[in-house]
This record gives structure tokens, C-alpha cells and sequence, in this order.
């Protein structure tokens, strides 16, 4: 244990060295300057702190109150000597943060227990600051391994979903990636990115409920069809819905909303702007671009170029401008990134996403 004594006194800080010296397993530092102690204690936490009252340049309830301001010495133990008596010279060093006080001169058996008792006290605190740090790292470890399961069952079914639709790539993936690039240019927060990148592939999972015949048609869909398609919004909001974590609430939010339209001509509840949730217009945009650029059933791939020219030309229309205006400051970032994965051919756009 590490004892700090702050006194103007070069035969106080013998004195108290030498009372204290009886003590077993502990360290004394003294300073005779007290703003040198202060400094000091900027990258150093002493167990037991006694300082003196009347010191030249600063005194011990500023002292005191200097190190109750820095966060390592919020509980460590602070005596206070001195000879004055006045009330008001109390107060002022208990509302600094003073534990205790002990009059000059002192009694060296009773500096040697109140410090004994005081050390004893300090133990008890690092102690159960180990066990909550230990308690902590196992609720840390815990949550981990949750978070990496429940990530692994979302990207298992995304992939059973991928391959229900026909597309045995990386759609989800990119989809996913994509979002994270335009929320963090937004400015989101990691953990908000984080949550928009776990969501995201249960965006289609409505799908599963959708027949095969309409859902791997080679071809356009006829209106009663096209609105059976689009009753998988519906029910992945059903299946999504009354989740109990963050995640699958975002979840359910990005399935039901991404197929919305900026200026309120989308489905299903035809909902326009801000009132479309931000997560869902931002995957709404990494969707559209990312199927544009892929093969389908009913369509050939587009060129990364024209399907970015198509987002462009539907900000303010179909997508958020402001979120058109993040996916093009990240389209160098999208590019490589279509590129690794995707075999862009020189097709002309043929047909919209439904």
C-alpha cells in the first residue's frame, strides 16, 4: 500500500514517516511542495492521502479538493493534520472531500491505527473493484458469445432465405455491407452501424411465406401476383414483430419499411420521409443497387455504373436524399466492393425491382 504525506514540515514528515514505519507492506512518498504532490498524483493513485492545512502556495483543502477532482481519487482515503481548531476550517476541508482529521501534535499510536484502520478500508475497495472488474468481464465474455450466436443463426437463415429467392451469391452480404457504409458516412454511431449490419439480412424474410412459382418467375409478374409479392413485407413484419432485443425491433423495422418510397409512392403503407425509419431507407438503397447489379430469374445484371446512375436519378423520389447523398460519397468504397464479388456484364437496365 502507498502512503502520500504533504506537509511544509520537514520534521512532521519525519515524524509521521517514522509512526508509520511500524505498519507492514507499505510505501511512504513525501513532498514538501503540495503542488508538487498534486502533479504527481496525476500518474500515480496513492492508497492513503495526509496532507497538511497551512502550507505556502496552496492549502490542504485545495490540495484535497485537487484530488477529488481527478477520477482515481474519488475514494481514496484523506486525512487531514492540522493545529487549527475553527470550525469553519473543518467544514471547508470536509466538503473538499476530508475522511478524517487528526491534530498537531499528533499521537504516533493513534496516526498508526487511524491509518492501520484507514489502509484496511482502501483494501476493501480495490478488492471488490477486482471482483466487479472480474464480475464484469464475465458478463462481458457472456454477452460476447450471445451476440456471436445470435449473429450466426441471423446469417443462417438470411442464407436459407437467399437461397429460397434463387440467389445463391452474396446478396445478402453486400446488402448488409452497403448499409453500414452509408450509415456510418451518415454519422451514426458504431453500434448503431453494428446493429444496421446484423439487421439487414432479414430484410426479404417475409419471402419464405411467398410460393415458389411467383417467387422464382422468369419473367414480370402479373398484378395479382405482384401483389402477392409484396405481401412478403407483411409477414416478415409478423415474424419479426414484438421482439424483445434492439436488434430484431430494428430488424422489423428495415422489413417493413424498405420497400417505402421517399415521396410515399411505396408499399405498404404507403408512408413518405422522415416517417419511414432511417434504417429502413438506408437499406432500401443498398437493396435496390445491389439486385439492379445481379442476376435475376427476371432480369440480367446492370453495370455498377447504371445502377448507380439510377439511385442518383430517384433521390428525392424513390430514396432519402440525404442517404443518396452518403451512398455517393462511399461509392468508391461500394465499387471495390461490388467489384470483388460481382461479374458486371455490359447489360442495359431492362427492368425496375418490384
Amino acid at each position: 500500500m502507498n502512503v502520500l504525506l504533504v506537509d511544509d514540515s520537514k520534521s512532521i514528515l519525519a515524524g509521521v514517516s517514522v509512526a508509520l514505519s511500524v505498519i507492514p507492506d507499505i510505501e511512504v512518498t513525501s513532498y514538501l511542495d503540495p503542488r508538487e504532490a498534486v502533479t504527481v498524483c496525476d500518474n500515480q493513485v496513492f492508497d492513503l492521502v495526509m496532507v497538511d492545512y497551512n502550507m505556502p502556495g496552496m492549502t490542504g483543502v485545495e490540495l484535497i479538493r485537487a484530488l477529488r477532482q481527478k477520477a482515481n481519487y474519488a475514494h481514496v482515503p484523506i486525512v487531514m493534520l492540522t493545529s487549527e481548531s475553527e470550525r469553519t476550517v473543518r467544514l471547508a476541508a470536509i466538503e473538499a472531500g476530508a475522511t478524517e482529521f487528526l491534530a498537531k501534535p499528533f499521537d504516533p499510536l493513534e496516526l498508526k491505527a487511524r491509518a492501520i484502520n484507514l489502509l484496511k478500508l482502501r483494501k476493501f475497495q480495490l478488492d471488490l473493484a477486482d471482483q466487479a472488474g472480474m464480475l464484469q468481464r464475465l458478463v462481458d465474455n457472456a454477452t460476447a458469445k450471445l451476440a456471436a450466436r445470435e449473429e450466426e443463426i441471423i446469417w443462417r437463415l438470411a442464407r436459407a432465405i437467399e437461397y429460397r429467392d434463387g440467389c445463391t451469391g452474396d446478396h445478402i452480404s453486400r446488402v448488409a455491407q452497403i448499409s453500414t457504409l452509408i450509415a456510418g458516412e451518415l454519422g451514426l454511431s458504431a453500434a448503431h452501424q453494428r446493429m444496421i449490419y446484423l439487421a439487414t439480412p432479414l430484410h426479404d424474410v417475409g419471402k419464405i411465406g411467398i410460393a415458389d412459382g411467383i417467387l422464382t418467375k422468369p419473367g414480370r409478374l402479373t398484378p395479382e401476383e405482384l401483389v402477392e409479392m409484396r405481401r412478403h413485407v407483411e409477414i416478415g413484419v409478423r415474424i419479426l414483430e414484438n421482439g424483445s432485443s434492439e436488434l430484431l425491433q430494428v430488424a422489423e423495422s428495415i422489413a417493413g419499411g424498405h420497400h417505402e418510397k421517399w415521396d410515399g409512392t411505396g408499399y405498404p403503407m404507403g408512408i413518405k420521409g422522415a416517417a419511414i425509419p432511417l434504417e429502413a431507407r438506408i437499406v432500401a438503397i443498398a437493396d435496390v443497387f445491389e439486385a439492379l447489379c445481379s442476376d435475376r430469374p427476371y432480369k440480367k445484371a446492370w453495370t455498377l455504373s447504371a445502377a448507380r446512375d439510377h439511385i442518383f436519378a430517384e433521390s428525392g423520389r424513390h430514396f432519402d436524399p440525404e442517404c443518396v447523398a452518403a451512398f455517393a460519397r462511399r461509392w468508391t468504397d461500394i465499387e471495390a466492393l461490388m467489384s470483388r464479388d460481382a461479374d458486371a456484364d455490359d447489360a442495359e437496365p431492362r427492368a425496375a425491382v418490384a
